[in-house]
């Protein structure tokens, strides 16, 4: 249990690391430039991938380094840890598919950019099969966790409409319009819930198999 403990804090440790470099990186751009450091953060938190690397490191601090608390018990919940699961897979999946060929990042950038999109994901995924409870997950959790990319995406439009910046290529309506943009999110949807009937199978099958194992003699 202390061993487990020990990596679920090494994997919070790398994932806060990730959140900072790519921080620091955004900051020193905006000053650079002399544009304003709170616009940068703004700008930071608008990224699909960074709000759901900040929701992965918080529940790996909790797991760690948490006290019993209502807080504590809500994130390490099932319900919640898995839709962050699915979450965190699509950040990983649509980066290396729709991302990852558009810049080659050098230096701490790249470092960022492997940590956020491919090391906390995988990481991620190990920590949920490996510690968060199975077998209680249902079909109406998918569509709860289903507000989340929804609501960012909503976000990311009326933003995008009021100042014509889009955190992503593919939802940039100044380039692609309206019909583009809808077709592209709808597609992203679709992949957001594979994932997460994926992740519904998987905790069903080893519920189920802990549950038959737990009767065994």
């Amino acid at each position: 249990m202390v061993r487990r403990e020990v990596v679920i804090g090494l994997g919070a440790c790398l994932g806060w690391s990730a959140l900072a470099i790519q921080l620091y990186l955004v900051l020193w751009v905006r000053w650079q430039e002399q544009a304003s450091l709170i616009g940068g953060l703004v700008n930071f938190f608008s990224y699909f991938t960074v709000l759901s690397n900040t929701l992965v490191a918080v529940v790996l601090s909790q797991a760690a380094f948490g006290r019993e608390s209502a807080a504590r018990r809500w994130f390490l919940g099932p319900t919640v840890s898995s839709g962050i699961a699915v979450s965190i897979v699509l950040v990983g999946l649509a980066y290396s598919l729709l991302l990852r060929h558009l810049w080659q990042p050098q230096g701490w950038q790249w470092l960022a950019d492997e940590l956020l999109h491919d090391v906390m994901p995988l990481l991620f995924v190990g920590y949920w099969w490996c510690c968060v409870e199975k077998g209680s997950l249902r079909l109406r959790h998918l569509l709860a966790w289903l507000l989340y990319p929804a609501g960012y995406f909503a976000y990311a439009l009326l933003r995008g409409e009021s100042i014509g910046v889009y955190p992503y290529p593919f939802i940039d309506v100044a380039s692609l319009g309206y019909g583009q943009v809808l077709l592209n999110a709808l597609a992203i949807l679709f992949g957001f819930i594979a994932i997460g009937l994926l992740i519904l199978g998987l905790d069903h099958w080893q519920g189920g198999r802990l549950a038959k194992a737990r009767t065994q003699p």
